[in-house]
């Protein structure tokens, strides 16, 4: 990931910390550690002092065999880490100006060994980065993170406070009309009612033996004052902004007694005015109803601050509480689906919403590629944990605020440094987003890409329309 040859270019980050380690391993390694196994993955650099400019610079470490011999001890250790997450390659001793330092490459853990806590209590040593500095997660943060590592889906669990009455009789009803015209003859079209939601997985016997509605059936067919009551952070909001004024001219809420406020009223209202909205080529339209979809079913709805989606002139963006359960990278190249809520997932699949296989977000991609449009921009935040997509309607929707500050002129170097930043934190991306964070001509930033990779600081991986640029190892 980084080119030691010129260290002292780089600079502590969210996915960069430097210890001097002259006295031993330092006990803050294991806060880093968890850190970065519970954000997106970092280097741990032992050896390597931060001068007063920020720049780093090696300094020589009299024994660091016995640093990664004690390291590997302790990181095996279930009572200081809680999962060993590393492979042999990942820590290594290397050379800077004739200096031995250690290198500990740190990846994003994955959803089923999270949290990766210290110190015997995921409740007191879970850690996560912000910035250059790692934080003590909350207990909401960590819980959320169990959740995820779950192997049963969280959706599917009947509910046995309530009964299958808190079901909005109107919304089953909509939703087998249209189950019937997408899948005709489908071997439940005939079925009672009861004896349907329980087969789709609305329902489900409790241990008491009595049917209670799903946490999937209650978010997708329930009122939303029965919903509240088990998802008190539950929140569904559409907003169309014809500028950047702020005052809406059409929002859908969840909360406004007019209507049911459940996830498939809403999914049908929206995608109803995106597809209004949208240019006219089909793709676009299908990818935006998917984008949606995509965001209910993967949502936490134990989170804060609900979904939100917002319609304005440029583009739509789709955000939803809940962090990425794989890589960002396989979500991008498709072909595997981890939903957040699978029995939600498998209910929208009755409907033929979603897709089984992986390959919503490559279509999206292709759909915003064949309009000649700036790529679709997804974003994790953590604090509150949020995913967000943005997805531009023409050729200069998606400006991200970052890049609009950036409107003056800026050094060759300015621009190099901003690409740094952003695979920092993104880990490796193709030339048009990164053109599109930095609102900058795809042309011109391939320009930028190809010095850096000719100075050997980041490396182009694959060809063509698949290739993508990362900071080089």
């Amino acid at each position: 990931m980084l080119d030691f040859s010129n260290l002292e270019q780089y600079r502590e980050n969210n996915r960069i910390e430097a210890k001097k380690a002259l006295g031993g391993l330092p006990r803050s390694i294991w806060e880093t550690y968890s850190a970065f196994a519970n954000t997106l993955g970092g280097i741990l650099l032992l050896g390597v002092v931060e001068r007063k400019d920020k720049s780093l610079h090696a300094i020589d470490l009299p024994d660091p065999e016995k640093l990664v011999r004690e390291f590997w001890k302790l990181v095996n250790d279930r009572e200081q880490a809680s999962a060993n997450i590393l492979t042999a390659d990942q820590v290594q001793i290397r050379k800077v100006d004739g200096k031995r330092i250690v290198v500990i490459t740190v990846p994003r853990a994955q959803r089923f060994d999270r949290p990766v806590y210290i110190g015997g209590n995921p409740l007191t040593g879970t850690y996560r980065r912000s910035g250059e500095g790692d934080y003590r997660c909350t207990r909401e943060e960590v819980l959320a993170m169990l959740r995820d590592a779950a192997v049963q889906p969280q959706d599917g669990r009947p509910l046995e406070r309530m009964l299958p009455d808190v079901l909005d009789g109107d919304t089953v009803r909509r939703f087998r009309i249209r189950m019937k015209n997408e899948r005709p003859g489908h071997a439940w079209e005939g079925l009672g009612g009861e004896e349907f939601l329980y087969k789709a997985g609305a329902i489900a016997r409790g241990q008491d033996g009595a049917l209670h509605p799903t946490a999937a059936g209650l978010l997708l067919f329930g009122h939303e004052y029965e919903i509240v009551r088990e998802f008190p952070h539950y929140f569904l909001d559409y907003r169309e902004l014809p500028d950047d004024a702020g005052h809406w001219t059409d929002r859908i809420v969840s909360s406004s007694g007019d209507w049911s406020g459940n996830l498939y009223d809403f999914y049908c209202r929206v995608s109803q005015r995106l597809a209004e909205d949208a240019p006219p080529a089909a793709p676009v339209r299908r990818a935006l109803c998917e984008a949606l979809v995509n965001c209910l079913v993967n949502a936490d709805y134990c989170g804060r601050q609900g979904v939100v989606v917002i319609r304005q002139r440029d583009f739509v963006s789709i955000s939803n509480p809940g962090s990425f359960r794989i890589e960002p990278e396989t979500v991008r190249s498709g072909g595997i689906s981890d939903p957040r809520n699978a029995a939600l997932f498998k209910l929208f699949l009755l409907v033929n919403v979603g897709e089984h296989t992986g390959s919503g977000v490559p279509r999206l991609y292709a759909a915003w590629r064949e309009q000649g449009w700036p790529p679709p921009v997804f974003t994790e935040q953590f604090r509150p944990d949020r995913i967000t997509v943005r997805l531009p309607l023409s050729g200069n929707g998606d400006v991200p605020p970052a890049a609009a500050a950036e409107k003056k002129p800026a050094s060759s170097r300015v621009k190099k440094q901003l690409i740094i930043d952003f695979l920092t934190e993104h880990r490796s991306a193709k030339a048009s987003e990164i053109a599109a964070y930095l609102g900058l001509k795809p042309s011109r930033a391939r320009e930028y890409l190809k010095e850096l990779t000719d100075e050997n600081i980041l490396t182009a991986v694959g060809a063509n329309k698949n290739r993508t640029y990362e900071l080089k190892a």
